[in-house]
C-alpha cells in the first residue's frame, strides 16, 4: 500500500468517525509528522508507518476524543447531579402527598419511563467510546431531561399554585439543571458537525 494510501485511509477513517475540526487538526499533525520522517531519512512508506504509529491507532484516538468530549463530560455531571435533584423532588411529592394530585395514571407511567430511558442515554453518552454515539445519546438524554424538568415544574405550579418549602427547593434544583443543560447543549451540538456531513 502507497504511503500516501496508508495516510489518506488512516485520516477518512477519522474524519467518518469524528467532528470536521478534530479531523483536520489531526490530518494536519498526521501531515507534519510523516515530513519530518522524510526528512529524518526514512522512505515513504516508513515516514507514513511512523507518522501513523505516532498517532496511535484510529480506535485508540477516537476513544481519547470521546473521553474528553463535551457530551461525555456533561452526561457525567447530570449523572452525578441526577441523585440530589431526585431526592428533593422525592421529598418535595413525599411530603405535598403527590398521589392525591389528580394526575392519570398512565401520565406517571409514561413519566418514569422516559425518566428511565434519559438516565439510560446519558449513561451510554457518558461511557462510550465513539465520539458520534456520545454526542447523539447525550443529546437525547439532555433534550430529554429537558422536557422531563419542565413537566415537573408545570406540573407542581398547576398542583400546589406557587411552591413552597420543599417543593420550592426541588423546583429550584429543575430550574438549575435546565440552565445547566441549555448552557452545556450547544457544545455538544457542535459535535454532530462531523467530517463527510454525517
Amino acid at each position: 500500500m502507497a504511503a500516501s494510501s496508508l495516510i489518506s485511509s488512516c485520516l477518512a477513517e477519522l474524519g467518518s468517525r469524528l467532528p470536521a475540526s478534530i479531523a483536520d487538526e489531526l490530518s494536519d499533525g498526521v501531515e507534519q509528522a510523516y515530513h519530518h520522517f522524510q526528512s529524518a531519512g526514512l522512505n515513504d512508506e516508513q515516514a507514513a508507518r511512523a507518522a501513523l504509529a505516532e498517532f496511535g491507532p484510529a480506535d485508540l484516538v477516537v476513544a481519547s476524543f470521546a473521553a474528553s468530549s463535551p457530551a461525555r463530560r456533561t452526561s457525567r455531571l447530570l449523572l452525578a447531579t441526577g441523585p440530589l435533584a431526585g431526592a428533593c423532588w422525592a421529598a418535595a411529592l413525599l411530603t405535598g402527598r403527590a398521589w392525591n394530585w389528580p394526575v392519570p395514571a398512565a401520565a406517571r407511567a409514561a413519566f418514569g419511563t422516559a425518566l428511565v430511558a434519559v438516565i439510560g442515554a446519558l449513561i451510554a453518552a457518558a461511557a462510550g467510546r465513539e465520539y458520534q454515539t456520545a454526542v447523539r445519546t447525550a443529546t437525547t438524554g439532555c433534550l430529554g431531561l429537558l422536557v422531563l424538568d419542565a413537566v415537573m415544574l408545570v406540573m407542581v405550579l398547576a398542583a400546589a399554585g406557587r411552591p413552597a418549602g420543599l417543593l420550592a427547593l426541588a423546583a429550584c434544583a429543575s430550574g438549575t439543571r435546565i440552565t445547566l443543560t441549555l448552557h452545556r447543549l450547544p457544545g455538544i451540538l457542535k459535535g454532530t458537525q462531523l467530517a463527510g456531513g454525517t
